[in-house]
Formats: C-alpha cells, structure tokens, sequence
C-alpha cells in the first residue's frame, strides 16, 4: 500500500494528541467547567478517530484488496466514525451548557459553526468522492486530506483549552475563562 509510513506517522501525531488531552484533563484534579469537559473530549475523541483513520487503510490494505475496495472501506470507516463522535460529543450535557453559554454571543456563534461546518464538510466530502467512485485516480490523496482535516479538528480543540484565559479558583460557581476568541467583558 502507498504512504502506509505517512498514514502511521499521522497515527501518532494524533496519538500525542490524545496523550494531551488525557493529561490536561486529569491535572489539578480534572477538569473544571463544561468548557474543558466538551472540548477534552473533542481532542480525544477527533484523535483516537484520526488514529483509526490513519490505520485502516494500513490494515486493509495486508489483506487480498483492490486499491479502491482499501479506500471505500476505509472511507466508510471514517463517515461512520465522523457520525459516532459527533453525535457523542453533542450529546453530552457539557456540550449543551457550553453552546447555551456561546448563544449569547450570535457572532461568536455564526463565526465558529462556519468553521465547523467547513471541517465536517471537508472530512466527510472526501470519504463519500471515494466511496461512490467519482474520483479514481485521487482516492488516496483525498483519504489522506480526509484524516489531516480530521487531526486538524482535534487541533483546534486542543488549541482552544490550550490558549483559554482560567480565572483564578476563587472564582465560584457558574464563573468561567475566557478564551482567545471571546469578547472581554463580555458574559462568555
């Protein structure tokens, strides 16, 4: 199989994410607001699943194969582990406070889902071009673009807890930190 190498390689950078993740959520006792909780899981979830992106043509690709039947598979792989982490990750109460809490900022909001659309979009695209064939002589340059956008999604969580101004512990309840991204001031 062609870059199996990269794809490993791509396998452990979004390893050393998930690594990330797991270590800021468990320092100082784990995480302390909704904001951390949700977008943790963000970093993990979107890096174990760029981990079994990255792998799954690997693996298929020992077995008897057509070219294409590694990429449709391993396509079908990701559109339904874009699906899985997504609606998990949605649906987690975490991820609901910390939407209700960016709605009070509508441009803020418009801003981030057109980034997040744009991702989704630029992840799931690709694997469905494979899927449905429309692409032959490009399948393993848009699977590869497929599991980067998906790394690069765990990335901008990551980057978002990582550059979030904390507020000092004294704080209280309901207080939050802002990021680099909210309005000073405002009730972000």
């Amino acid at each position: 199989m062609q870059d199996a190498d990269l794809f490993m390689e791509l396998a452990a950078i979004a390893g050393v994410f998930v690594g990330f993740g797991a270590l800021i959520s468990v320092r100082s006792g784990g995480a302390s607001d909704a904001f951390e909780i949700a977008y943790m899981r963000g970093v993990v979830s979107y890096g174990l699943l760029t981990i079994v992106a990255a792998l799954a043509p690997v693996t298929l690709g020992r077995y008897d194969l057509a070219e294409h039947q590694v990429w449709a598979l391993s396509s079908v792989v990701v559109v339904v582990g874009l699906i899985a982490v997504t609606v998990l990750n949605v649906a987690t109460p975490e991820y609901r406070d910390e939407t209700a809490m960016a709605t009070r900022s509508r441009w803020l909001l418009v801003l981030a889902l057109v980034g997040v659309v744009f991702l989704m979009l630029a992840a799931a695209l690709a694997p469905l071009v494979i899927i449905l064939g429309l692409a032959p002589g490009l399948e393993a340059a848009l699977y590869f673009t497929a599991v980067v956008v998906i790394l690069l999604f765990g990335a901008l969580f990551l980057i978002q807890v990582v550059f979030r101004r904390r507020h000092p512990a004294t704080g209280g309840p309901g207080s939050r930190t802002q990021g680099p991204f909210d309005i000073p001031g405002s009730d972000l």
